[in-house]
This record gives structure tokens, sequence and C-alpha cells, in this order.
């Protein structure tokens, strides 16, 4: 089978150019335009905003890269790929707001296709990945059910297994090991997925891409005018240190960017433009900081 990557690169085109229009409204700040070539193969359309006033730094990243030879990161699971050439096509965005008490929040959906060999019957070998999580710094709970139905209801035409299979893994995947401790309040993880043949899971990550703005946009807007001042902002550049400790040490977009010779500033936008980290540090008990710890543990939202 040849994966028709022309209707995904469409989709994917315009999945950007629909989010990038809504942030912009929200912000009221232009994105950035900055178009790129890669020397392997392929490029990308990087949109950005630094320095907002709501979004402090927004990027949503389009990419369509191809190469010779699959890295190790794509191939450590799938060795009889191994020497394969490789194209991969996606959206992937975070955006850090400067309020502490609007969330910060990644989207990834992307199909990733290892070409068969010239000299081989066999055919390419695809898969589907992606999902939502969000990242919050002060605790509402009616935010997280709403971000987590928001993802249910993404899923809910393609099973009911789909939404608590993919929150589980959401909720193990963006897991600190060396700080026992999650990113955030999860929300969506999938990887590896070709069930059904190329349309119904193309169709599935039409659809978790096509709920992004409908999940965080409302939360957006109740939190933004929250008054706030040193203190949450010290918070927020505290917790933003777990946020770039996660993608630099376990992501494995991260990785695969980088090591399959990606763009490293289009890589390096996810991270916050500003964040700290405390030597031997815990909120004090009783405040709203301390609380982020019980509410970050994996729960049942629902």
């Amino acid at each position: 089978m040849l994966v028709p990557m022309s209707s995904a690169y469409d989709y994917f085109l315009n999945l950007q150019t629909q989010i990038v229009a809504a942030l912009e409204q929200a912000d009221g700040t232009p994105f950035q335009t900055d178009r790129w070539e890669r020397e392997e193969g392929g490029g990308g359309i990087s949109r950005l905003i630094e320095g907002g006033p709501l979004f402090e730094r927004a990027g949503v990243l389009l990419s369509h890269v191809r190469g010779k030879m699959l890295p190790p990161s794509a191939s450590a699971h799938r060795p009889e790929l191994a020497g394969r050439s490789w194209e991969a096509i996606g959206v992937s965005m975070v955006l850090h707001p400067r309020n502490p008490y609007v969330p910060t929040v990644h989207m990834n959906v992307r199909v990733f296709v290892a070409h068969a060999p010239k000299d081989e019957t066999a055919g390419d070998v695809f898969w589907f990945g992606g999902g939502l999580d969000l990242t919050p710094y002060y605790p509402f709970e009616e935010d997280a059910r709403h971000f987590h139905q928001t993802c249910h209801d993404a899923l809910a035409a393609f099973g009911p297994n789909k939404y608590p299979a993919y929150k589980k893994w959401c909720d193990d995947y963006f897991y600190l090991r060396h700080r026992d401790e999650n990113r955030g309040i999860g929300g969506i993880f999938f990887d590896d997925l070709n069930e059904g043949g190329f349309e119904q899971s193309f169709a599935l990550v039409q659809s978790v891409g096509n709920c992004f703005l409908d999940a965080y946009m409302p939360i957006v807007e109740k939190r933004h005018k929250t008054p706030y001042g040193t203190r949450e902002r010290d918070f927020q550049a505290y917790r933003r240190g777990r946020y770039v400790e996660f993608n630099l040490v376990f992501d494995r977009g991260t990785l695969f960017g980088l090591q399959s010779g990606g763009r490293t500033e289009s890589i390096l936008l996810s991270m916050p433009p500003t964040a700290t980290w405390r030597y031997n540090w815990t909120p004090e008990k009783g405040t709203p900081e301390a609380e982020l710890a019980a509410f970050l543990k994996p729960r049942q939202w629902l």
C-alpha cells in the first residue's frame, strides 16, 4: 500500500491555519511566519508569537520532513524497519500563557511512514500518533473536567475503549520519573495507530486535532483576566522548570527531531521563555501552590 500523504498534508496545513487564526484573535498579535527547509529533505512552517499580551510564547508548527534512514528513536520499537527511508507530517504546538492562572497546553498530531524498499514487495508501513495535554499552575477542577470531557467526546465515535486507554497512556507518558510526579493533569496520548487502516486512523487523528480549540480556549477565556502578582509569576517559572525537564529528558518528539537532524529552533520552541529551579524547595503547606501536587496525581476526571 502507498500511503496518501498529500491528503494528510492538506489537513495538517489547514489545521495549523485554523488554530493560528483563533489564537491571533485571542491575543491580538499577528503570528510570525518562518518557513524553513531541511537539507536531507522536506521542511516546514513555524508560526509563533513571542511576548504577546496573552501568550508569552506560542508556537504552532507544521512539518513535512523526509529522511533516507530511520533514526534510532523511531526504529527502536520496530527493528524490522531499520534502514528504511521515511516521511513524517504533523502539527505540533505548545502555548505558554503570560497569566499563571491560564494553563500551558500542548497538542501534537502526526503521521509517520516507513517507505517500502524498492527491491521488496512489502508496502509502506504507517502509523499515526498524537494527543493533547494540559499543564496548570493553579488547580481548577472545572477546567480539568472540561478539558477531559472534550477529549472524551472527540474519541467517542471510535469506540468506548479509546478515551480510557489514551487517557492512561497520557498519564503514563507525561510522567517525570526522577521527580515521581506528573507534568500536568493529562489529556489523551496515543502512538503507533494503524488499526482499521489508513482512513479510519486518519479520521481519529482529525477528530483529535479538531477538538483542540474547544478543549482549551474556553479555559483561556475564563482565566486570562484573573489578577496575579510576583508570587504567582515566580511559581509559574518554577513549575515551567518541570516542563523543560520533561521535554529534554523524556519527550520522544524532541529526541526524534534532534536525532533526525531537525531544525533545532523549531524543536526547542516548545520551551518556555523563562523558567527557574530552586534547590530543595517545596511550597508552604496550606497555600494554593501546595495544592497543585495533589491535583496533578492521575485521577478519573469524568
